[in-house]
């Protein structure tokens, strides 16, 4: 979604220092106006598509981005699409959410200004295979530890932990 949580400012000046480089930001607009979106020949917005288009958009990017303003609605984002990217096996580059540089610090680059926004887009870009390499490995475990079945399985002990610690504590009966 193209929204509020976006850095436009940081998406014109990225775009604008590499117009040699082709930025797809898909998504329907929302709770901004279309007008402000940057307009340069480099930038395209193909909008809404179905979830099942997405892998084919995905497919073709060398760089998945994730060019988040740093404000009130981000302060507290877990954005799903850093597992997408993970598991499509992706560079990504980012802004400093807070949730995505405590969660995602070994397998995501960050930068919050333009400048840097680039230098970490070209340093993904230039990766060297051992670096790669880690990442993936590090991707894949962030992936085994957040799956569904992991989900699951994190939650029913925990629910199993409690019925136990129910069962074994002395029934509190008031007073008669």
């Amino acid at each position: 979604m193209l929204d509020e949580r976006l850095d436009l400012g940081l998406i014109d000046a990225v775009a604008a220092l590499r117009p040699d480089w082709r930025l797809v930001l898909v998504g329907p607009v929302a709770k901004i106006e279309p007008g402000d979106l940057p307009r340069r020949p480099n930038i395209s917005y193909p909008g809404l598509r179905p979830y099942e288009a997405l892998p084919g958009y995905l497919k073709g990017w060398d760089v998945c981005l994730m060019p988040f303003a740093r404000n009130d609605a981000t302060r507290s984002i877990s954005p799903t699409k850093t597992l997408e990217y993970l598991a499509a096996e992706k560079p990504i580059v980012s802004t400093s959410v807070p949730d995505v540089v405590a969660g995602y610090r070994d397998v995501v680059r960050f930068a919050d200004d333009p400048r840097s926004f680039v230098a970490q887009i070209e340093a993904a870009l230039r990766e060297p295979a051992a670096e790669r390499g880690r990442r993936l490995a590090a991707g894949r475990a962030i992936l085994r530890e957040t799956s569904w079945d992991a989900t699951a399985a994190q939650m029913a002990a925990l629910i199993d932990a409690a019925a136990r610690q129910r069962a074994a504590a002395p029934l509190d009966r008031a007073a008669d």
